[in-house]
């Protein structure tokens, strides 16, 4: 049975700054929830309406559906929802290809892009401090799964690509085409905002311009999904990187 302070603090952590206390985030769903469980993540709580888990008993409890749906975060609730805990962030390496993030904001761009990351290998994301949290409960329900194995740190951007000694790609509508361009195994690429692309502060410390070229015979599409774009471009690198 659930406690009033548990349901408070399960709720509470749909919020970032609640979650940044308490170091603490949700996942929902079986599917989800048995990826994080064989990961490296460390249960804080499970909480099922079936006890159809191999988990000791003091990280365990067992709920009625009704019990489920006011902690839930979603509109149908799935069964199982657990609290992890948040890990401290990894060492970045440039030795290999990296992604970063430049203010995106949307969870569902988030997610797709994490899941991405993990379907072309790619297992570290820096992002901006203005980026969405990875751990808000929209993102992580993106990923399905993809957030246990790809990393994300969070820092200022500008001060990390500035000492970063490898070659730095952005994505822009004036740039060279992706197509033409020499890629590298290792560097950084660098993806903007969903409404104003990269920042010009970002941009200054870019040294290749890349761009996807569109074949439309229209001329009022205005520009690819971030989760699009880097999926065509991450394509283009592992291809010929």
């Amino acid at each position: 049975m659930l406690t009033k302070n548990q349901i408070k603090l399960i709720t509470s952590l749909v919020q970032k700054k609640q979650r940044s206390k308490h170091q603490l985030f949700t996942v929902e769903g079986k599917k989800a929830v048995d990826e994080f469980l064989r990961s490296s993540y460390k249960l804080h709580h499970l909480y099922a309406v079936h006890a159809d888990f191999n988990i000791e008993s003091a990280y365990f409890t067992l709920i009625s559906d009704a019990e489920l749906k006011k902690i839930s975060a979603l509109t149908t609730p799935q069964e199982v929802l657990a609290v992890f805990e948040i890990p401290k962030a990894k060492h970045v390496s440039t030795e290999r290809l990296i992604l970063a993030l430049d203010a995106v904001r949307d969870p569902g761009n988030l997610g797709t892009i994490i899941r991405l990351c993990d379907w072309f290998g790619v297992e570290h994301i820096v992002c901006s401090e203005t980026t969405v949290d990875c751990y808000n409960p929209k993102v992580v329900q993106a990923t399905m799964g993809s957030l246990t194995r790809v990393h994300l740190s969070y820092l200022n951007l500008e001060d990390f690509l500035r000492n970063a000694k490898v070659k730095k790609f952005g994505a822009f509508m004036d740039g060279n085409t992706i197509y033409e361009t020499t890629l590298p195994e290792t560097g950084i690429l660098i993806m903007g905002n969903e409404g104003s692309g990269i920042s010009t502060d970002i941009e200054a410390l870019i040294e290749h311009r890349l761009s996807i070229p569109s074949y439309s015979l229209h001329q009022s599409t205005e520009s690819l999904n971030v989760a699009t774009a880097t999926a065509i471009l991450l394509s283009e690198f592992k291809r010929r990187g």
